[in-house]
């Protein structure tokens, strides 16, 4: 059985959790998500693991690009990950990285550009609902096709948050903004 490090990190967006195992980051999400059970799970099944509090390079570093990125600092992680789900949810949290930086899209403009059927717009979406690197894999950058907010792990709260501080370190803060209210 191997061990996935956790790390319980207080930002300005929320408590999040982290995860690594074998020097790769497997988990960067909110801590009190409702997905968190079907999450963790999906990672300890799916990497022979359990968790274990402890205390990393790679979860210490991690942090500081968090505190990097929140301040403003930073606009991409560079981080050795891996992922844990089916192909599919890996070929949508790939397309979730393609979004770029201050920008934003909708899961139907997402379900298109992975060359999927319209009709799949609601199992991307729960694709996205199941990433569990957040931040990394910015499922923040998801919105409404009509640009309303839609759900985030992490509470439209956060995800406002995200959206509006990489607005401000991107474009004119005289702009309108990305979405809806």
């Amino acid at each position: 059985m191997n061990t996935i490090a956790i790390q319980y990190f207080k930002t300005s967006i929320g408590e999040l959790v982290l995860g690594s195992i074998n020097s790769h980051l497997c988990l960067l999400d909110f801590r009190y998500r409702k997905m968190r059970a079907t999450v963790d799970q999906r990672l300890k099944n799916g990497l022979n693991a359990t968790y274990k509090e402890c205390d990393t390079t790679l979860l210490r570093v991690t942090r500081n690009q968090i505190d990097a990125y929140l301040s403003g600092n930073r606009k991409r992680f560079e981080l050795p990950f891996i992922v844990v789900g089916t192909h599919f949810q890996k070929q949508v949290w790939k397309g979730l990285q393609t979004i770029p930086y201050g920008t934003t899209s909708s899961y139907l403009e997402l379900t298109s550009k992975l060359s999927y059927s319209p009709k799949a717009v609601r199992a991307v979406a729960n694709a996205n609902g199941a990433n569990a690197l957040a931040l990394i894999i910015p499922c923040h950058r998801i919105i409404g096709s009509d640009g309303k907010m839609v759900g985030y792990g992490g509470g439209l709260p956060a995800k406002k948050r995200l959206l509006e501080l990489e607005k401000t370190f991107t474009h004119n803060p005289n702009e309108l903004p990305l979405w809806k209210s």
